[in-house]
């Protein structure tokens, strides 16, 4: 079976971290019943989520985020078949902190809008590359 890649960005309506603990916990239930694996970033400004899996998996999904309200301004930056998985073992990894990617300045300024698809992939292949680690490890 072919693996599907989707990366798309949005803008959270009333983010606060119950909200962000509600996003992940559905996702990796649904994701993991579902055979999809990938990556979410977020910050108050900006979510940011790769998922991959088979083709009718990930259009299901994103036909459920692009009726979620939690997400405003949603925008498809990539869609490809890829040989490999990026996040093989997590139904839903997340970065909540990270800020690495764009400033607040720049996504106000359009740089969601500017984005390539490449630079998406970037974003996520250098998360990808960084050590996984549980919540006590990742706090400080």
């Amino acid at each position: 079976m072919s693996v599907v890649q989707l990366i798309y960005a949005s803008r959270p309506f009333g983010f606060d971290q119950a909200t962000l603990n509600g996003i992940l916990s559905q996702s990796r239930r649904c994701n993991a019943r579902d055979g999809i694996t990938g990556a979410l970033i977020c910050r108050a400004d900006v979510y940011m989520q790769l998922l991959e899996g088979s083709a009718g998996a990930l259009e299901a999904t994103y036909a459920r985020i692009l009726r979620d309200d939690r997400h405003l301004e949603i925008r498809r930056l990539s869609y490809c078949t890829v040989a490999d998985r990026l996040f093989p073992r997590w139904a839903m990894r997340d970065d909540p902190a990270r800020s690495w990617m764009w400033s607040q300045a720049e996504v106000a300024k359009g740089a969601i809008d500017q984005a390539t698809s490449l630079q998406a992939l970037r974003i996520f292949e250098r998360l990808a590359a960084e050590p996984e680690c549980d919540d006590a490890s990742c706090a400080s």
